[in-house]
């Protein structure tokens, strides 16, 4: 994966799992059901909406249905069902393409990543290894390894490859954040700090950003800037809300589960996290 970014619905029922970042749910999506950081295509100005992905599920599912060995086909229809989250629906689509495409590094890519939403990290890296070419080097391929690398815990890894991608595109606020989160999880707190305080900064930063930077200023018990950040996105209420949570959470022995896909999560009742859309990976 990567590290993809939840942008929630702040509904009246509370909207804390926004700070429900897991790794395996850290990665940036991007606008097609993006994750991996890196997305499976080029970085967009504004994430899509769900209406808007559900839209590109029907058209590309009728063209993919007439022709299953259409490259592009496959390859956008897999890129909206990751967006929506049928990631088990997507990576089917994707071990059939690649077979016929074997040649295509970007579809290795995308099928790469889709491994990893399936929660198959060590054939995820494999594949996104062959994907990525040294001497043609794709910071969205980089992105999403370093996301597969820190969910299988090598943190120090998956720096450098973010560090690798941001030389190839500078001031990268997916990229950026991944980093950011990588640091948080190898509790290098303010570092991270650090890195998502300028990601929040760049143009195309949005509210998955600003939401990582809520995280970490909250792990680092400093609820008062934590919600100050917050309500550039949400209400007063849904902001105190939020950090209320995140205060509670962060009490807790396993408040680093935060970061790594474990149990601190809000009560079920809790609106579910709408991803903001994008695939980065």
């Amino acid at each position: 994966m990567s590290i993809r970014i939840f942008t929630l619905r702040f509904g009246h029922r509370a909207a804390v799992s926004a700070l429900c970042l897991a790794l395996g749910a850290c990665q940036m999506r991007g606008s097609a059901g993006g994750d991996v950081t890196g997305s499976i295509s080029a970085p967009q100005t504004q994430p899509r909406t769900e209406a808007q992905w559900r839209s590109e599920e029907a058209e590309w599912s009728k063209r993919y249905e007439a022709n299953q060995k259409d490259r592009n086909a496959a390859f956008f229809y897999a890129r909206a069902l990751r967006a929506l989250d049928k990631n088990a629906q997507a990576l089917a689509i994707l071990e059939g393409a690649v077979i016929i495409h074997s040649e295509d590094r970007e579809l290795l890519g995308a099928y790469g990543r889709s491994l990893a939403d399936n929660g198959r990290l060590k054939q995820a890296d494999d594949v996104l290894g062959r994907a990525h070419m040294p001497e043609k080097p794709d910071w969205r391929i980089l992105s999403a390894q370093g996301t597969v690398a820190d969910q299988l815990g090598e943190h120090d890894r998956a720096q450098q490859l973010y560090s690798a991608a941001l030389r190839i595109m500078p001031n990268e606020p997916t990229v950026m954040s991944n980093l950011g989160l990588s640091l948080a999880l190898a509790k290098r707190l303010p570092d991270a700090e650090r890195v998502l305080r300028e990601a929040a900064t760049t143009p195309r930063a949005d509210a998955r950003v600003r939401q990582n930077l809520v995280l970490v200023l909250g792990l680092q018990g400093r609820f008062q800037d934590a919600e100050q950040i917050a309500r550039q996105d949400m209400s007063s209420a849904d902001a105190a809300a939020t950090i209320a949570y995140l205060r509670r959470s962060v009490s807790q022995p396993n408040s680093w589960d935060m970061l790594r896909g474990g149990k601190a999560k809000p009560a079920a009742r809790a609106a579910a996290p709408e991803k903001a859309a994008q695939p980065a990976g």
